[in-house]
């Protein structure tokens, strides 16, 4: 654990100053939801957010739900900073996704009913034509019913064991036709994940039709249960406990140690219950007491169970007319013509703003590297990757090609385990040396070190970024990299790998800051500056763009900048358990939350420092996690024109008035009311971007006014709550 200042006696630490961290998540979650009723969008954008905001409440069941049950369930007495017991916390989250879970059925059925006006049709099974029936009773027999699997539940038949996140129809029936008694049984059928859960129906009928799998399953069950009397047949879907813990102390083994505990994953304790509503609860009664279930845990729905089904739709070619237009991501001017990115790098940094810019010159970066005879040794982070990563297979072949090649993959991030596993053991296999990182730290640094023998001498190339490298990911999330040869950054990055593949001590480092030891203290550092500065009656400015703002240290430090008098500007995406705006706590923060086609996910971090600004780009959050117990990295930008470019990307995201949600002083959101100029960040940050590649100029830098000057940034003042 590192060691620094706790800032827990400040005056500003009482718990109306903080949000629980699990209701300011509904807050962000409800925001996504929120773009679904957004009219300005493309109808299936606006369908896909619904997906996006069901996948994100699947996750926040399965791990931070789970987590508060497990902490109830151990008895745990502490209280977060709001104030919050587990008890409290639990009660006011039940009651949040209840909420939350009714909302997203009341979006959902208007854009079904839009969805029929552009030819693409939702249809209960017994609304289609004869020809559309006849369809779905030939699929139910040759495709269906030889997948399913009726299971009883009896004295020689246990309960069985119900899929994470699986679909399953209850069903229960009499013993046979003829039997006039009271008396159920009862059985499941889990919807095979195999087959398309939204199965287009094949028909000539006008637009195209669509049912849900489990009522065709509904529709011909009978025929899993011959001889007897079908009763009633319910959806159900089951969330799990997926949180991981993983033993890496007391391991020797971490890998098998992750492959273990991804077994257990699979059969961890059920923690929802999503069931259709039922005029006979018998059915939900049996559920609740074999699975172990309170009431607050059981969601009663009127609509169709699992709402990421309709990624499908979305994704879909012969739909595109009714999604966002393409935006092909560019390739700055000048690294259109370049075959030799090193050569470029040894001149000048190279900053690269995805996915408005390709990742393509990160891919061919390491491909090169990997067939440079010059290239002695690559060594890189990978945090989360692709399936089919093109970053990984340039690592494997520069291994196969004699250079030393050092992987760190972190096997524990989460979610992503399996894949990391897999890819652990390729790389192993064609000679890469790969590692796990420190013993009970995750690795989330973005780092790439390229050691190159040039005239006899040892140069270094380094990339530092704020994503992962992942060139899926890297087409839907923002995240800003730096590729240079500096001489310092290059020293700091052997020694930083050198503390992640030995035992070498922590090194201090010249222009990087790293956790868990030293980025906390920097950060301080650069705050307590602007602190001074304000107090001595000059200007104490701060901008920071994270994801999440939750540590409470960070916090208290953030207010007590604000009483001093430093302007402060966050643009947090997700949780921010900061308060803005709040009399004698936070009157000089104001928070926004950016909400677009892409997910907001850059690391920037600007300081005044009395007009001799500094910038820094950073994998990590203002989080404990990130500060304490993650290798996370801080990186400056030293390149005139790329502070200039950063600044003024920072001034569109404070202009965005389309896209962003503002924080009052209660600690609520709400969406900027949209008056002329309408400014969508993200689509100026991409006709920027477009600029920038034909004339090498970003175009952004002429038209955004400078951060610093309180009298030309008096819109932020009128939009604060």
């Amino acid at each position: 654990m590192p060691k620094y200042a706790p800032l827990s006696k400040s005056k500003f630490n009482m718990p109306e100053n903080f949000i629980n961290r699990e209701l300011s998540w509904l807050k962000f979650n409800a925001r996504v939801l929120n773009e679904s009723t957004v009219r300005e969008l493309p109808l299936l954008e606006r369908l896909r957010f619904i997906s996006i905001a069901a996948a994100n409440l699947d996750e926040f069941f399965m791990v931070r739900v789970a987590n508060l049950i497990d902490l109830l369930e151990s008895g745990y007495q502490g209280r977060d900073p709001a104030g919050l017991t587990a008890t409290a916390q639990f009660d006011k989250v039940s009651a949040a996704t209840h909420k939350m879970m009714k909302t997203f059925y009341k979006y959902l059925f208007p854009l079904i009913k839009e969805l029929r006006n552009h030819g693409i049709i939702i249809a209960r099974t017994g609304d289609l034509s004869p020809e559309g029936g006849e369809w779905l009773r030939q699929y139910f027999n040759n495709t269906v019913f030889p997948v399913l699997t009726p299971m009883a539940v009896d004295a020689s038949r246990p309960f069985p064991f119900l899929a994470n996140r699986s679909v399953n129809l209850a069903v229960t029936f009499q013993e046979n036709k003829n039997d006039k008694s009271e008396h159920k049984h009862i059985a499941f059928v889990q919807v095979p994940s195999v087959l398309p859960r939204l199965l287009e129906v094949k028909t000539n009928d006008s637009g195209r039709v669509f049912v849900f799998l489990e009522e065709l399953i509904m529709q011909y069950c009978q025929a899993l249960f011959p001889g007897h009397k079908i009763k009633t047949v319910l959806p159900f879907r089951i969330t799990r406990n997926a949180d991981l813990y993983i033993d890496d102390i007391d391991t020797d083994d971490l890998l098998k140690e992750v492959e273990r505990s991804l077994r257990k994953r699979s059969r961890g304790d059920v923690v929802r219950l999503e069931v259709n509503a039922a005029d006979d609860d018998e059915i939900i009664i049996f559920l609740k007491k074999n699975l172990s279930l309170d009431k607050s845990d059981i969601y009663e729905i009127n609509g169709p169970l699992d709402l990421t089904c309709f990624f499908k739709l979305a994704n879909m070619p012969d739909f595109a007319s009714l999604c966002n237009a393409p935006q092909p991501p560019q390739t700055p001017a000048d690294l259109l013509c370049c075959d030799d990115i090193l050569a470029l790098a040894k001149e000048k940094d190279i900053m690269l703003h995805h996915p408005f810019e390709s990742f393509e010159p990160l891919v061919k970066l390491v491909c090169n590297a990997a067939e440079d005879p010059e290239v002695l040794a690559i060594k890189q982070t990978l945090y989360r990757v692709s399936g089919n990563s093109p970053i990984v297979d340039a690592l494997a072949r520069a291994a196969e090609n004699g250079k030393q090649v050092t992987v760190l993959v972190e096997l524990k991030a989460r979610f992503d385990e399996e894949n990391n596993i897999t890819w652990a053991k390729r790389l192993e296999k064609s000679g890469c040396h790969v590692i796990y990182g420190l013993v009970g730290l995750k690795t989330h640094s973005k780092i790439i070190l390229i050691v190159r023998l040039e005239n006899g001498r040892i140069k270094r190339y380094v990339h530092l970024g704020t994503g992962n490298y992942n060139d899926n990911t890297a087409a839907l999330y923002t995240d800003m990299g730096i590729i240079t040869s500096n001489e310092q950054i290059g020293a700091d990055a052997s020694a930083f790998f050198n503390v992640l593949s030995g035992y070498s001590e922590p090194p201090l480092l010249d222009k990087l800051a790293m956790a868990p030891i030293g980025l906390r203290e920097k950060f301080y550092k650069l705050i307590n500056n602007e602190i001074a500065i304000a107090k001595n009656g000059g200007t104490g400015r701060i901008i920071a763009k994270m994801n999440s703002l939750i540590d409470r240290d960070m916090i208290l430090k953030l207010y007590e900048a604000s009483h001093a008098g430093v302007r402060i500007d966050l643009i947090v995406r997700g949780i921010c358990g900061l308060i803005g705006g709040k009399q004698n706590v936070s009157e000089n923060i104001a928070v926004r939350s950016i909400v677009g086609r892409y997910l907001e996910h850059t690391r920037i971090f600007y300081f005044f420092n009395g007009g001799e600004e500094e910038v820094y780009l950073s994998s990590a959050d203002w989080m404990e996690r990130n500060l304490n117990d993650r290798v996370e990295l801080l990186f400056p930008v030293e390149r005139g024109e790329h502070i200039e470019r950063i600044k003024n990307i920072l001034d569109v995201y404070l202009k965005d008035n389309v896209k962003a949600y503002t924080m009052g002083s209660n600690g609520t959101y709400r969406r900027f009311g949209s008056r002329p100029p309408q400014i969508d960040a993200q689509a100026e940050l991409y006709r920027s971007a477009c600029e920038y590649a034909q004339s090498g100029q970003p175009s952004l830098q002429q038209k955004m006014r400078p951060l610093y000057k309180k009298e030309e940034n008096n819109y932020l003042e009128e939009d604060r709550v």
